[in-house]
């Protein structure tokens, strides 16, 4: 076999289109498992050929994603295969696989010699439908470097992926975006490139305004506050925004704050969309459910303290006509009760919990402007749950958590 020459010029960089076709994998080890994991995002039919796996690999067998053959490797593994890698820890078996793939003119990756290799593989980076591989002349890490920095430039908007806009005239559409708790840095990687391809965002102000500030001019952003007891835009004026915009050709971005399906509206704006022929696409987002506590440092369960938590509404008090929460319920619960939009119904609900049986003792922590510069926590107990929240002039936004959890945090 003749060794390939690892200069840049000789690459010949190409995409191999994998989907349906067998591609053997003689290795079970780390580097076995991120070629593997390459592979399946291609759809390849992977086969694994290795006495051992790692657990990662092996659970990628049981649900029949990968065939793995729990054996050492013997020449005519690679019958019938497109491609191949040989990922083992013994040069010499490397060596036979990649003589065999010479032999059967299939094209062979060598982990542990690129220069016998007569495939490379890139550092690949996926944004939707989009690939970017780069070679970096030997270096991998070089590779690696050049990848991310054109993916985050992709994500955030600084390298234009004008192609990923719908052309001029032609049907929009509307993606209803999960920001987070707040701060842009924990928006997922599809929801801050959705926005940076936008040509409409509709915000909440509980959505990462630092997202908003990177957009160019050109883009359209369209303020929906609604403000506690106080300020909002009517959902069905939202609603009138995100269609009207995607039918006019628009990619129309919806940015909320959290997720779209936690106590945010988003089911309505979609099937306001869908009712009007509009695509719409659902990017979750992090709830401030779980993500303001954790970052206040309370864990909303813990192994051997809580085996549930429940999430819930506070912006109406128990006893009103629309309140749909069973309170009684709640205050017989053992486990965590996480409450959202509740500063002002605080006291209401505390004396709830502990009418149906919660301890007045049960530790409580406030968590206020999660995720922001602002955020402050105060830590009190169900019976003094009011007067703290007067005391310390809390205001919303602000999560509050119920539970032995709350301890856990007051030990940090």
């Amino acid at each position: 076999m003749t060794a390939t020459d690892p200069a840049p010029a000789a690459v010949y960089p190409v995409g191999l289109r994998l989907a349906g076709r067998r591609v053997v994998v003689v290795g079970g080890g780390q580097v076995a498992h991120r070629r593997v994991a390459g592979l399946l995002d291609a759809r390849a039919l992977v086969t694994v050929v290795s006495p051992e796996v790692t657990p990662a690999l092996e659970a990628l067998v049981a649900p029949g994603s990968v065939t793995w053959h729990p054996r050492r490797y013997v020449r005519g593994d690679l019958a019938g295969a497109w491609y191949a890698v040989a990922a083992t820890d013994d040069r010499d078996v490397n060596a036979a696989i990649a003589e065999e793939a010479e032999q059967a003119r299939v094209f062979c990756a060598r982990a542990d010699d690129r220069s016998a290799s007569s495939a490379w593989t890139p550092a690949v980076g996926r944004q939707g439908d989009l690939v970017v591989g780069v070679h970096g002349g030997g270096d991998p890490q070089r590779a690696i470097g050049v990848r991310d920095a054109v993916l985050a430039g992709i994500t955030d908007g600084s390298i234009s992926d004008r192609a990923a806009r719908p052309a001029e005239g032609s049907g929009g559409s509307v993606v209803l975006v999960g920001g987070g708790p707040g701060d842009p840095g924990l928006v997922t990687v599809r929801g801050r490139h959705a926005v940076a391809t936008a040509d409409v965002v509709v915000a909440d102000h509980l959505a990462p305004q630092g997202l908003l500030a990177s957009l160019p001019a050109e883009v359209e952003v369209i303020d929906a506050s609604k403000l506690p007891r106080g300020r909002s835009m009517a959902q069905e004026q939202i609603n009138e925004f995100l269609v009207s915009r995607a039918l006019a050709g628009k990619r129309v971005v919806r940015l909320k704050g959290g997720d779209p399906f936690v106590f945010g509206r988003g089911w309505e704006e979609l099937e306001a969309c869908a009712a009007a022929g509009v695509p719409v696409e659902v990017v979750p987002g992090v709830t401030s459910a779980i993500a303001v506590p954790g970052l206040a440092g309370v864990p909303v369960t813990h192994r051997g303290m809580t085996h549930e938590f429940v999430v819930v509404s506070g912006h109406v008090p128990p006893g009103h006509p629309a309140s749909l929460v069973d309170w009684a319920a709640l205050g017989r619960l053992r486990g965590t009760v996480v409450v959202l939009m509740g500063v002002d119904t605080a006291a209401r609900i505390a004396a709830a919990l502990v009418e149906h049986g919660r301890d007045p003792q049960t530790p409580v922590a406030v968590v206020s402007d999660g995720a922001t510069p602002g955020q402050r926590t105060v830590r009190t107990t169900l019976a003094g749950l009011g007067q703290a929240i007067a005391d310390e002039g809390i205001r919303p936004p602000a999560v509050w958590v119920v539970g032995d959890v709350v301890g856990l945090g007051a030990e940090r």
